[in-house]
């Protein structure tokens, strides 16, 4: 009884000393195998118990130590597993841990990377920097010695100056003013080129920022007035049934053809040509009376004085009346108010007037609206100017009856009836007879210019035409350095050769500029003259 009451105090000893030893370190028995191994001890003792009351403490004894021995396996088995799931959690939670600094290893070397790539841009950047620092390093240190060589050749050619003029005293034995003069034209003649190539880059800028403006204002207004081009014939011709009509209209004598001259103050032109009778007169009026009288006297068959000026009584009557009426449509076409009657009947007047073959009243109308356009387009007031422009030619109505030319009559007309003194300074100076004193003249003027130069709105004659070409090409020929000379497209441009041995680039500019100021000024024309110079270098060589 003394060792089987024991053993349970010696197994709850072991308990004891396994739980300190658990609780004291990582190396000693686990708590819950030593509450297991206690249990299985006292499981042993009420066996061991029982056995001493129903058996021999010999094999009791051996029972309990089996079973002790089995609880021991059982707990370091247990231990061991638990161990090795210690081991297992321990095992994973590093794997985790790897990964993570892996993860982090790997945002480091990316940052490294960004960071090696800004470090390489900035090195480029600062070598880039030094090579502009080179570069204006080089730049500077040859302006310097452009610079210094400039002085240099300034201070030769100082030298070479003084040189000639003491010369041409000592040789020439000139005065100091005659000197002067000698240098001043020598200087005159080596600056040609500087001049020549200053007014090529002004022209050239003014031309470019210029053109581009005035040509969209202009295509714009072309646009938005576009008219029927028409043309009128300068000769009026009467036909005749046969030819023993012109023995009446002669008349006994030459009676019925003076009369009607006389009556009309037109010449009638009887000759040979078949079929037809020429009427020709500078008043557009009298010749309109001319051949209409001519055309019912035909038709009527009775010619003779007394009927010859019954019916160029009452043709007149009624020409004046188709005047007036000319005058208000055209006056209500323009839209113009507050137009005084002799205005608007001179203007009706125009409808017999024809410059260059061009209906003057339709042209007047025509002007009208393009000079209502450019001036919006301008910011202008297009009203006024639209009244500038329809009036510009009223003194066409009046001129082979006054002297002077159509603008100062025209000017002097409108005065009369109270018109505006910007619509009288167009009127006056569409022609730059004198000076413009309000936007709405050069309006007028450009206005002026296309309707007569568009295609197809005026023609001359083959003597004057022929003329004109000539004239065109004797002042271009009339500059130095020109070979040929050649006018083209009717007229509208002349095209220049010159030699290139003795004339540059620059100076070229020049020539079309002194030609194209020689024209303007010597020559009556419609429309504007292009002038072309061409420059060409031509090598030549023979192959044998």
């Amino acid at each position: 009884m003394h060792h089987a009451t024991g053993q349970p105090s010696a197994l709850w000893t072991l308990a004891q000393s396994g739980v300190e030893g658990g609780a004291g370190g990582s190396g000693g028995v686990p708590f819950w195998a030593v509450l297991l191994l206690v249990i299985a001890a006292a499981g042993v003792g009420l066996v061991a118990s029982r056995i001493m009351g129903g058996a021999s403490l010999t094999k009791a004894r051996a029972e309990a130590g089996e079973l002790v021995e089995r609880a021991k396996q059982e707990a370091r088995a247990e231990a061991e597993r638990v161990r090795l799931e210690a081991e297992r959690q321990a095992l994973e939670r590093k794997a985790e841990a790897d990964k993570e600094i892996e993860r982090a290893r790997g945002e480091i070397r990316d940052q490294e990377k960004r960071l090696a790539k800004r470090e390489d841009s900035f090195d480029r950047k600062e070598e880039a920097i030094a090579e502009k620092e080179r570069s204006l390093s080089r730049r500077e240190s040859e302006v310097e010695e452009q610079q210094a060589a400039v002085r240099v050749r300034a201070a030769e050619l100082e030298k070479l100056h003084a040189e000639q003029t003491k010369a041409l005293h000592r040789i020439a034995d000139l005065t100091p003013e005659q000197a002067k003069e000698e240098l001043l034209a020598r200087v005159e003649d080596s600056s040609r080129q500087d001049i020549a190539r200053l007014v090529r880059r002004i022209t050239e800028k003014a031309e470019e920022e210029a053109e581009e403006k005035a040509r969209e204002i202009t295509l714009q207004a072309i646009q938005r007035y576009a008219t029927e081009n028409t043309s009128d014939h300068t000769v009026r011709t009467v036909a005749i049934p046969s030819d023993d009509m012109k023995g009446r209209i002669i008349g006994r004598e030459g009676r019925n053809i003076r009369a009607i001259e006389k009556a009309t103050g037109a010449d009638i032109i009887v000759d040979d040509t078949p079929g037809v009778i020429v009427v020709s007169c500078f008043d557009k009026i009298r010749q309109a009376v001319a051949v209409e009288s001519l055309e019912r006297l035909i038709a009527d068959g009775r010619l003779h004085p007394t009927r010859i000026e019954e019916v160029v009584e009452k043709v007149r009557s009624e020409i004046e009346q188709k005047v007036i009426k000319a005058g208000k449509d055209a006056v209500l076409e323009a839209n113009l108010a507050k137009v005084h009657p002799k205005i608007s009947e001179a203007m009706g007047k125009l409808m017999y007037r024809t410059s260059y073959g061009q209906n003057v009243l339709r042209h007047s109308i025509e002007v009208a609206f393009l000079c209502q356009i450019i001036a919006e387009q301008l910011g202008l007031d297009g009203k006024l100017a639209r009244r500038c422009g329809f009036l510009h030619d009223i003194g066409k109505a009046m001129d082979h009856e006054m002297e002077g030319g159509h603008p100062k009559i025209g000017m002097d007309f409108a005065k009369q009836f109270g018109e505006r003194d910007e619509v009288l300074n167009a009127i006056g100076g569409h022609h730059a007879d004198i000076p413009a004193t309000s936007f709405y003249t050069p309006i007028v003027m450009a206005a002026d210019a296309i309707s007569s130069a568009r295609p197809g709105a005026r023609r001359e004659s083959m003597e004057r035409y022929v003329q004109r070409l000539n004239e065109l090409q004797d002042i271009a020929l009339a500059q130095p350095g020109v070979r040929e000379a050649y006018a083209v497209q009717a007229g509208r441009e002349v095209r220049v050769m010159i030699d290139a041995d003795r004339v540059g680039d620059d100076e070229a500019y020049l020539i079309a500029h002194e030609i194209a100021k020689r024209v303007s000024d010597e020559m009556t024309f419609p429309g504007e003259i292009k002038v072309t110079v061409l420059r060409e270098t031509r090598a030549i060589e023979i192959a044998r």
